[in-house]
């Protein structure tokens, strides 16, 4: 159980750890293992936004289209298989849940192993090295991290944007929507989107460009747009939503509400089970905007200001993870939190998370991986006339017997004269697997040269990556 000590005392620590989220975990363990007195705060499920309600439950979901994906592919190496619409959701949801809730207890299990003092509550500083907790206990420590994560935006001056849902209330659908509106072309809502459409809900996206994915590379935007299209995903381009209204007349044999969905032409999209807000996340730093008696500086979009050590302005207090708002994935935070715990308790006084080629996936259908600088990055970083690109475009084995056939492509932007590889982007089947080698190669300084002295592994998608030319 979580530890509370009696009401009124206050207690002294190395490290003070506010969130329970990968990156505050990890950080925590990390200095208790060099002997530092470790207490952690958090106020909700362990394991932050990635284990509950993030990247853990979404690959689960990932999985179970992709495998409703490969059933449909099944007759065509002749074996026998006929979904015809039988899904069982609640019976996926019941295990995921359960799943999660084990990662809950193994997290709790790992920090109670480290020696970390668990506090169940909110925090606020009532000064730079103190912390009040419950308004009932105070923490004094040396060193205090701030690694509190983000929540979902929702656009709060849509008439009715609270009958929507943000991806945290995805995971507590209990059936299958059958019309769904995903709004926001991200990351987040290119994968919801694909997996509700694998798994047989009638998808829409509304966009409010003519793109999707603004910050990944042009062969990646391209590529998994036009198979969502093919795959049947609706996009409706410079689109926002007007309003939302529900239909209380409506009462449909399986308990789905009706949403109407206005959008900003004029046009609506009627029947709507599900409208899923994905327009990005924020930091979640109102409580120290709100009230801060530390003084840490936050920039104009709430994240919290670091340096490249993750120090904020106020001497003694850190932050790591999606409060700070760079790279917002759950492996740089847990990286950057060990990174800080090695600086502060492991005289490593040098260590610092290099955030360059940080390899990231969506698990799209088929999912897509990158590392490295995107073309339109590298032309304005080198220059055009510096640059090598090589590309390659075919269609992977498993494909050439069925009916379904996705592609596979391949972008390397190499730097000249040596034609280092600084940029390096993929689409297809097992993208997401394959990318996590090349980029330790990578961070290895490797050239096209290495890549092509590489023998290949034939055949899979993954040796046009040394054989390509």
């Amino acid at each position: 159980k979580q530890i509370m000590a009696p009401v009124g005392r206050l207690l002294k620590f190395d490290y003070l750890v506010i969130g329970g989220g990968s990156g505050g975990i990890a950080s925590a363990r990390r200095a208790a293992q060099y002997g530092a007195k470790v207490a952690l705060v958090e106020k909700a499920r362990l394991g932050g936004t990635c284990v509950n309600v993030g990247c853990v439950p979404k690959k689960v979901m990932f999985n179970a289209a992709t495998l409703v994906e490969r059933a449909h592919d099944m007759p065509d190496y002749g074996i026998p298989c006929q979904l015809n619409g039988h899904f069982n959701w609640g019976a996926l949801k019941e295990k995921r849940d359960a799943y999660i809730k084990r990662l809950n207890g193994i997290y709790l299990g790992n920090l109670q192993k480290s020696g970390v003092e668990l506090f169940e509550g909110s925090a606020r500083f009532v000064a730079p090295k103190l912390v009040r907790v419950n308004d009932d206990l105070e923490i004094e420590a040396s060193h205090i991290l701030v690694a509190v994560g983000g929540r979902p935006n929702v656009p709060t001056k849509v008439p009715g944007h609270e009958l929507g849902i943000t991806s945290d209330g995805f995971f507590e659908l209990e059936s299958l929507p059958r019309r769904t509106v995903v709004v926001g072309v991200g990351y987040i809502g290119i994968e919801l989107a694909g997996i509700l459409n694998a798994l047989g809900s009638e998808v829409h996206v509304i966009s409010r460009s003519p793109r999707i994915l603004r910050n990944f590379d042009g062969l990646i935007q391209d590529s998994i747009r036009d198979e969502m299209m093919q795959n049947g995903v609706k996009f409706l381009w410079n689109e926002n939503v007007a309003s939302v209204t529900a239909d209380a007349s409506a009462t449909p044999a399986d308990g789905q509400r009706q949403l109407q969905v206005r959008l900003s032409s004029g046009a609506t999209i009627e029947g709507v089970s599900a409208l899923i807000w994905a327009m990005g996340r924020s930091p979640s730093t109102d409580w120290l905007a709100a009230a801060d008696g530390a003084g840490i500086a936050l920039d104009s979009a709430g994240n919290v200001r670091v340096d490249e050590f993750q120090n904020t302005n106020v001497p003694g207090v850190y932050a790591v993870g999606d409060v700070a708002g760079r790279a917002l994935l759950t492996p740089v935070a847990i990286a950057a939190g060990r990174r800080l715990a090695d600086r502060l308790f492991g005289g490593q006084a040098e260590a610092k998370l290099d955030y360059s080629n940080i390899p990231s996936v969506i698990f799209s259908h088929p999912p897509a991986g990158t590392c490295g600088l995107t073309q339109e990055e590298a032309v304005k970083k080198h220059g055009e006339k510096n640059l090598k690109i090589y590309q390659s475009d075919f269609l992977p084995m498993y494909f050439s017997m069925t009916e379904h056939k996705p592609r596979f492509r391949i972008k390397l932007i190499c730097l000249l004269p040596t034609e280092r590889v600084i940029g390096l982007h993929l689409f297809g089947e097992a993208s997401d697997e394959i990318l996590q080698g090349f980029s330790v190669a990578m961070r290895m300084g490797a050239t096209k040269t290495d890549f092509d002295n590489t023998v290949a592994i034939h055949p899979t998608s993954a040796e046009e990556l040394v054989t390509m030319r």
